[in-house]
C-alpha cells in the first residue's frame, strides 16, 4: 500500500509540475491544490461560532443568553437548522460566479470541503440530500445546476445519498437579485413542489438541502415547505456562503 501512495503522490507533484495549481478565486499560482493565494486567504470570512442556532446567522460578538437570532424567534422558518462555510463577500461572490457561470468544476471539491466541516452536525444527521433544483429551461441554459455540484462533492457521506429526483422547482421565477425579502417570498410561493407520484417520496425521512448561497432564506424556505408538506420528518439546508445580514 505505501508504494501506492508514493505513486500517487508523485503523479501529482508532476501534474502541479507541468500545471502548476491556481488559486481557485483569481487564478494565481499557489503553493497546493485546492487552495487559496495568500491575498485570498487574508479575504476569506468562514462562518464559525458565535452563530444562532436555527439559521446559522453570525453573531457579533458570543453572548451565552443568546442562541437563536431575534428574526427567527419572531418567525421561526420551516427547516431545522441552516449553517454555511462563508460570508457572501466579494471573494465568495468570485467563486460561485466562476462555478456557476464560468464551469469551474474543479472548485467544487475544496468548495464543498468547506461547507462539510461548517455542517459537519447536519451531513451526520441526513438521511438524504436535496440540492435545491433548478427551473428546466435555467438548467437547459447553464447545462447543470451548481447546487447538485456541490452536492455530489460532499465528502464523506456514507449514510446519506444525493437524490435530484424528489423536488422539483415547477415555476420559472423572475431572478431576485433586486427584489426585497418580502418580494422573494411572494416570487417563490408555489414554485417548489414533490410530485404526487412517480418519483421517490421523502416521508418521515431527514432531509439536507443543499444550495450555493443562502441570501434572504426565501429560497430554501419554500423548498423546506415543500418537502415537509409531502411528509419529510425534518429539514436542515447547507450552503457555500451566506449573506451576512447587518448586525
Amino acid at each position: 500500500m505505501r508504494p501506492l501512495v508514493h505513486i500517487r503522490l508523485g503523479l501529482a507533484r508532476a501534474r502541479d509540475f507541468i500545471l502548476p495549481p491556481r488559486c481557485l478565486a483569481f487564478g494565481a499560482v499557489v503553493g497546493e491544490s485546492a487552495g487559496l493565494c495568500i491575498a485570498c486567504w487574508r479575504q476569506v470570512d468562514f462562518i464559525t461560532a458565535p452563530q444562532c442556532d436555527r439559521c446559522g446567522r453570525p453573531f457579533a460578538f458570543d453572548d451565552p443568553g443568546q442562541r437563536v437570532c431575534a428574526p427567527c424567534l419572531a418567525t421561526p422558518p420551516p427547516f431545522r437548522r441552516a449553517r454555511a462555510a462563508l460570508v457572501y463577500g466579494d471573494l465568495a461572490k468570485s467563486m460561485i460566479l466562476g462555478l456557476k457561470y464560468a464551469d469551474q468544476m474543479h472548485m467544487t471539491g475544496p468548495l464543498a470541503a468547506w461547507m462539510a466541516r461548517a455542517g459537519a452536525p447536519l451531513l451526520a444527521d441526513a438521511e438524504v440530500i436535496i440540492p435545491v433544483p433548478l427551473h428546466r429551461r435555467r438548467l437547459f441554459a447553464r447545462r447543470f445546476n451548481q447546487a447538485a455540484a456541490l452536492a455530489f462533492a460532499l465528502p464523506g457521506v456514507t449514510r446519506a445519498q444525493v437524490a435530484t429526483d424528489i423536488l422539483v422547482r415547477q415555476r420559472a421565477t423572475p431572478p431576485q437579485g433586486r427584489l426585497s425579502a418580502a418580494a422573494r417570498r411572494r416570487n417563490l410561493r408555489g414554485a417548489f413542489a414533490v410530485p404526487p407520484a412517480g418519483r421517490p417520496r421523502p416521508a418521515g425521512r431527514h432531509v439536507l438541502l443543499v444550495d450555493d448561497v443562502h441570501t434572504s432564506g426565501a429560497t430554501l424556505a419554500a423548498s423546506a415547505r415543500a418537502l415537509l408538506a409531502a411528509g419529510a420528518g425534518t429539514v436542515d439546508a447547507l450552503t457555500l456562503a451566506r449573506v451576512a445580514p447587518p448586525a
